[in-house]
């Protein structure tokens, strides 16, 4: 099993495997890019958009700055907006359903260390060095017509169901199903979203 594959399923993996630095790197060059396209030019930037996320279907508006870890782990449904300065944490899948609005500053987050120093980074080398930290995953999954509000984090294996609304500011560490208006941290469901 390679890395990239420990890494989907969830299991403890090296993120300074090789294939996963490669497609970080890339990653972080098609974000540079994109974040410094001129604002009208929507051609190249949907042109780098479709090179650097797993799936972006019509008509997704994306404000840089945007950042993401690999990209490739990242689906996008059509109709959906993200605004400035989100920050896309895809060491697991994250998929957003369509007509999604998503505020400035939100954070998604797939991804996690053990606890104890040893497991994350091993023993330290003879020259004082240490490994890379060691890492696990769990997706993130966004139904479809969901407001996320400015400044909201969104913690790894959570499921947030269709017609939702996440208040501003909150952080979300348990599933939302649908229907509902959820805010808060951590973050609870207050009424039903008729």
């Amino acid at each position: 099993m390679t890395e990239r594959e420990k890494m989907l399923a969830g299991e403890l993996y090296d993120c300074g495997d090789k294939e996963l630095l490669e497609r970080w790197h890339l990653a972080k060059n098609l974000v540079r890019e994109y974040n410094n396209t001129q604002s009208e030019d929507l051609e190249n930037k949907n042109k780098i958009l479709k090179k650097l996320l797993g799936k972006v279907e019509k008509n997704v508006w994306i404000t840089p700055p945007f950042y993401v870890d690999y990209g490739n782990n990242i689906y996008i449904g059509q109709n959906t907006e993200i605004n400035m300065n989100c920050t896309f944490l895809d060491d697991n899948n994250i998929v957003i359903g369509k007509n999604g609005l998503i505020a400035p500053n939100v954070q998604i987050y797939t991804a996690y260390h053990p606890t104890n120093a040893t497991q994350r980074f091993g023993l330290p080398k003879d020259d004082g060095s240490f490994e890379f930290c060691k890492t696990q995953t769990k997706p993130v999954i966004i139904g479809n017509n969901v407001w996320i509000g400015g400044g909201v984090i969104i913690l790894l294996g959570v499921t947030i169901g269709n017609n939702v609304v996440i208040g501003a500011g909150s952080v979300v560490t348990k599933d939302i199903p649908d229907n509902k208006v959820a805010y808060g941290n951590p973050c609870r469901i207050i009424r039903d979203n008729n």
